[in-house]
């Protein structure tokens, strides 16, 4: 089960489908709210924590907003599929700049609550299939 969720939510980390030229992002150095980090780091976890909410507090927030008809779009249990969407989003990924604060978080949440989101429906879907 843990080896499930790690996977199915890598998937939907975007630089987790990397573009084959800077590890998935960890060559891209940057800082974040002026620390030093990588931009695979910022989406791994900084983005997150950022924003300061528990898991409940994640669940509450993202559960209710996804539609019935998104959570049987969404309900495709093919990794490539996940793979592909993540990798179509690293255009809007990378940087200009590489001190990143309030204007990344802003442009990128959109994006990471949508990741959050699918890779949350189709966990579900994909334990569900396990069940039948």
């Amino acid at each position: 089960l843990r080896f499930a969720i790690h996977i199915i939510g890598d998937l939907h980390q975007p630089l987790h489908a990397g573009n084959g030229t800077d590890r998935g992002g960890n060559d891209v150095k940057l800082k974040f709210f002026n620390q030093n980090t990588n931009l695979h780091r910022v989406w791994d976890s900084q983005l997150i924590d950022h924003e300061q909410l528990s898991y409940t507090e994640w669940a509450s927030w993202l559960k209710p907003k996804i539609t019935p008809s998104q959570a049987k779009q969404w309900c495709d249990t093919n990794p490539m599929v996940w793979a592909l969407e993540s990798s179509d989003l690293h255009p809007t990924l990378y940087p200009k700049r590489k001190a990143l604060s309030w204007q990344y978080v802003y442009k990128q949440r959109q994006t990471l609550r949508l990741r959050l989101q699918q890779a949350g429906v189709r966990l579900a879907c994909y334990l569900n299939e396990l069940a039948e």
